[in-house]
């Protein structure tokens, strides 16, 4: 996983997580990626400071000074946190009415979403498991797919 500072052309600030830099750039070139303050979709990745390790004592070095925000810092982290706990709530919402409505193909999952989108079978609600390259091939090919929201706390 990784996090992005973003802005969004209004100037507000915020953060995401995403699977990959490559998943990022796919969701941003098909513009699904809104900001949490105005909903505007032109959204850009905001110049961020890395975390550095340093090799003695596994401490992380000092980063640079963040870019300052134009709100008051009580209230937009305030917001940003409320509007994050919203989110991860609803996408664990999602989460669970897939699982529990649809049928898990495991690694099926690529023949099986190809033999619907082609009328070869019967076409009902699946999930399973692809790799990136197997959803990449699905994509191009105009099969529809979506991953399966991953939480932070998942990985636990």
């Amino acid at each position: 996983m990784i996090r992005y500072t973003l802005r969004c052309e209004q100037g507000h600030q915020f953060e995401s997580w995403f699977q990959s830099s490559s998943a990022y750039e796919s969701q941003e070139r098909r513009h699904l990626i809104n900001c949490p303050s105005c909903g505007s979709d032109k959204v850009e990745r905001a110049i961020m400071a890395p975390r550095v390790v340093s090799k003695k004592g596994r401490e992380p070095a000092q980063p640079a000074p963040a870019m300052p925000v134009e709100t008051t810092p009580n209230e937009s982290t305030s917001l940003m946190m409320a509007q994050e706990r919203e989110l991860r709530s609803k996408l664990k919402e999602l989460r669970d009415h897939i699982v529990k409505n649809a049928d898990n193909v495991g690694d099926r999952f690529p023949n099986e979403a190809r033999k619907m989108h082609y009328g070869d079978i019967e076409h009902r609600p699946i999930y399973g498991e692809a790799s990136p390259e197997e959803a990449r091939a699905l994509i191009d090919e105009g099969v529809e797919v979506s991953p399966l929201p991953t939480l932070p706390e998942d990985r636990n």
